[in-house]
């Protein structure tokens, strides 16, 4: 009997893996996920504040604005972080995009 034991085709070996990993793709992947993740967190959470804001009663305008305000402000750090952890330049175009965001929920607050 052959006391070495032959591995089948379809498992890895440990000492020898098959492929190797590809750190450039996986950064960007990881790269891709994270500012997704920042993205989403942040939109839900200044979408949030703009409902909030929609359930102050309508006497309270300053409120209103300031929640509004502090819901523009989050957008934009949306953008801004999104940009950084690509390590892109954080003042871009997409700035305006979080700003029209902003204006909307202040608009909407205010109507």
């Amino acid at each position: 009997m052959d006391t070495t034991q032959r591995r089948r085709r379809h498992l890895m070996d440990p000492g020898a893996p098959v492929r190797s990993v590809d750190d450039a793709s996986l950064t960007r992947v990881q790269r891709w996920v994270m500012s997704s993740l920042v993205v989403v967190t942040i939109a839900h959470f200044a979408a949030g504040l703009l409902l909030a804001a929609l359930a102050l009663p309508v006497g309270a305008t300053g409120g209103r604005l300031v929640l509004a305000a502090i819901a523009a402000i989050l957008w934009l750090a949306g953008v801004a972080g999104a940009r950084a952890i690509h390590g892109l330049s954080v003042v871009s175009p997409w700035l305006l995009v979080g700003l029209l965001l902003g204006a909307a929920g202040v608009a909407v607050v205010l109507a």
